[in-house]
């Protein structure tokens, strides 16, 4: 895990989801490991960084170290990595506040319209080494 990307994400949310599914597809590099925002781990993780999971409740990454993004600073630094994707960057030469008003209305809707599971999702077996546990 030394040296891994954690993208903590919400384990319930199929966009969340889908999302984590999409990034280990285009992880080519091996970058990110993942955890869920209600696992153990995701919130030690996000209480050692002083997060208020309250107030991002969707994507976080945190770099190794200390070093953390929320919202869609999270999302284009993931993008940043990904093999097709690095492009997106573009978009953080607009301003955050720009970035994160787009993203929280889709946060704010995506049980509404991408559905909500009853559990966390459970990675396959192939893919469980990319799970934090």
């Amino acid at each position: 895990m030394k040296n891994k990307k954690i993208v903590l994400f919400d384990g319930v949310c199929n966009l969340c989801n889908n999302a984590v599914t999409f990034i280990i597809a285009h992880d080519k590099k091996d970058v990110f490991r993942f955890a869920s925002l209600q696992s153990e781990i995701g919130k030690k993780l996000t209480q050692e960084r002083g997060i208020e999971t309250s107030e991002v409740d969707s994507i976080v990454l945190i770099d190794p170290g200390n070093a953390y993004f929320v919202k869609s600073s999270a999302a284009l630094e993931i993008a940043k990595e990904l093999s097709g994707y690095s492009w997106m960057r573009i978009f953080l030469y607009l301003p955050e506040w720009m970035r994160d008003f787009i993203y929280d209305i889709i946060a704010k809707n995506r049980y509404s319209w991408f559905g909500k599971k009853d559990n966390c999702m459970i990675p396959t077996e192939e893919l469980r080494g990319k799970f934090l546990e």
